[in-house]
């Protein structure tokens, strides 16, 4: 089942429970977030809620973490998430939010901006490679000038910046956003359907 089949399955069951006049309890429940660890090998998806449900302004601020399993059907699974702890990038308060492996705790952490490219949309030359048709890798993490390079598709947006010093060790996927993804379930930590959000386009054929 690819992506868009989920999503329409996942709208339908809701109007299907609605039109059956189910108890709420009955419902499959709805959990939708930024992935911030993936274990592929035990199909296990970590992520952080988005309690303001809004596609240009998210907000990831609901510890602890939930943990699922994708669905035991492979059939009601999306594309595989990409994991990130990058919460929020603010140039213009000059600030990086991220998920904290090592505490499980939400840190703001003061930047300074060094460069700021914007907008900057995914097929530009700064972020893609037309030769090789992909996009660049980011982040880009410069221990020697002690700066991280990230492009955010959202915010179309290539911003390089300086962080506090002892978080240039943190590993690479902190400064990288994780894929917003979409499931239902009925029992806490087993998802029933799985869509990733930044990887589907619904209108595709």
């Amino acid at each position: 089942m690819n992506c868009k089949h989920i999503l329409i399955s996942l709208a339908a069951a809701t109007l299907a429970f609605s039109l059956a006049g189910c108890n709420k309890d009955d419902y499959p429940k709805i959990e939708q977030g930024r992935v911030i660890a993936f274990n592929k090998e035990a199909k296990e998806v970590t992520l952080l809620h988005d309690s303001a449900m809004d596609p240009r302004n998210p907000v990831y601020d609901v510890l602890p973490p939930a943990l699922f399993k994708l669905p035991v059907d492979p059939a009601e699974t999306g594309a595989l998430p990409v994991a990130g702890q990058r919460l929020k990038l603010d140039v213009n308060k000059k600030i990086v939010v991220i998920f904290d492996t090592a505490t499980q705790k939400i840190v703001e952490l003061p930047i300074t901006v060094v460069d700021l490219q914007q907008p900057v949309d995914k097929d530009h030359p700064l972020v893609y490679d037309k030769q090789t048709n992909k996009a660049k890798k980011f982040p880009v993490v410069d221990r020697d000038k002690k700066t991280v390079t990230i492009y955010s598709d959202r915010q179309k947006m290539l911003c390089t910046f300086s962080v506090p010093d002892q978080y240039l060790d943190y590993p690479e996927s902190t400064w990288d956003a994780g894929d917003e993804v979409r499931l239902t379930y009925r029992t806490p930590g087993q998802s029933l359907r799985f869509m990733n959000i930044t990887k589907t386009d619904i209108y595709k054929r």
